[in-house]
């Protein structure tokens, strides 16, 4: 099957008992037994749910993975991963990260003693030399948040397992439609399935996809423990919302190349970020690892906080929110929003610049996003 159709139809066969053509929605905590620990598969919903069950083995063929779990959130997911370490395990992330992981890296992780080295990951010089004896975990996000930068899952992947290092990719921006990280050497590949795999903002989801059984084994040990999983109507709302995640994608990228492209004729905009542009320094490699370059745009408007908040107060078709990957398109301030809990010092010197603005280009009629910017930029 080719992606469309396994978007539309794995996992999700016609219902045995009622022929139903579409998962129900199994609403229920937990699930009759004909006699002691003799059921049909499921138990309790916390650990299993037809409807969840769908959704995991969607998405797993989807990244061409094998296991797929799903979880209530995109950092219950990492959160989940990261949990199979160890006090005095390191772990090797990028500088450039989403806030999101930072806060549950410094707040979470960092005071029982898993050790994490933030490196320069367009720098595999960097990557390499951050390798210790204990280091059992290499983190990729790729194109990053917010300023889209590209980096290389194949070398990266190469360098870590000759340290025999877990390779992760958090995939949420360029999705399975545009880039499957798991046929590039990773070993997990993670998803806020907020966004675009649900992509109509409104659910709240995660996904950790993978081959390895023994590591599949461990983090559903963590999940059925901990128990951070999606109801069976959010399962079912994903479902419903990856049905049209190639055709969605297709939008996006044709709308954020032109959103781009305006953006770069207009005169209060410094920089534009957009990894399908020939200058942005990660296009080539974007070009080798994934087939398309995803529905974000970052630029720095000429001025500061109050020349953005002036731009937001313009909008009309764009909404001043958090999230992306939704159907509408929405601004973001990256540095009291999705990065908020980063230092200012850090925020400088990784792009997430007091003028800097993320577009989340959605799939309205295209004329009316540029006319929308255009008005907000006069």
């Amino acid at each position: 099957m080719k992606f469309e159709t396994k978007a539309i139809w794995v996992g999700q066969e016609a219902d045995e008992t009622t022929g139903a053509t579409i998962v129900p929605i199994y609403q229920t905590s937990t699930f009759t037994q004909s006699e002691v620990n003799k059921h049909k598969g499921y138990e309790y919903s916390r650990v299993a749910n037809p409807t969840r069950t769908a959704l995991d083995v969607c998405l797993a063929s989807l990244e061409e993975g094998k296991h797929g779990l799903t979880f209530s959130s995109g950092l219950a997911a990492e959160h989940a991963v990261l949990s199979v370490l160890r006090p005095d395990d390191h772990v090797i992330v990028p500088i450039d990260m989403y806030g999101g992981t930072y806060r549950l890296i410094k707040e979470v992780l960092e005071p029982y003693n898993i050790q994490f080295t933030f490196v320069d990951f367009t720098r595999l010089d960097e990557i390499e030399s951050a390798f210790l004896p204990n280091t059992k975990l290499v983190w990729i996000e790729t194109p990053t948040n917010p300023v889209l930068k590209i980096f290389d899952i194949s070398a990266i992947a190469l360098i870590s397992h000759n340290h025999n290092a877990i390779v992760v990719v958090d995939n949420t921006f360029a999705t399975p439609y545009f880039q499957k990280p798991l046929l590039l050497g990773a070993d997990i590949v993670i998803h806020s399935t907020t966004k675009y795999i649900n992509g109509h903002s409104d659910v709240i989801g995660g996904a950790v996809i993978l081959n390895d059984k023994i590591l599949y084994d461990k983090i559903f040990l963590i999940q059925k423990t901990v128990g951070a999983v999606p109801s069976p109507f959010d399962s079912w709302l994903t479902l419903r919302g990856v049905k049209t995640l190639a055709i969605r994608m297709k939008q996006h990228e044709q709308n954020a190349f032109a959103v781009a492209q305006l953006l770069q004729t207009l005169p209060n905009v410094e920089k534009v970020f957009f990894p399908g542009l020939a200058d942005h320094p990660g296009h080539e490699i974007a070009k080798k690892q994934m087939t398309g370059f995803g529905g974000l745009v970052s630029f720095q408007i000429k001025g500061g906080l109050d020349e953005a908040n002036i731009f937001f107060k313009k909008l009309k078709v764009f909404q001043l929110a958090d999230s992306l990957g939704g159907v509408e398109s929405l601004a973001n301030y990256s540095a009291l929003m999705t990065h908020e809990s980063f230092p200012h010092d850090l925020r400088q010197k990784i792009g997430v610049t007091d003028n800097l603005i993320r577009l989340s280009i959605g799939i309205e009629h295209i004329d009316d996003l540029l006319e929308d910017l255009r008005n907000g930029l006069s």
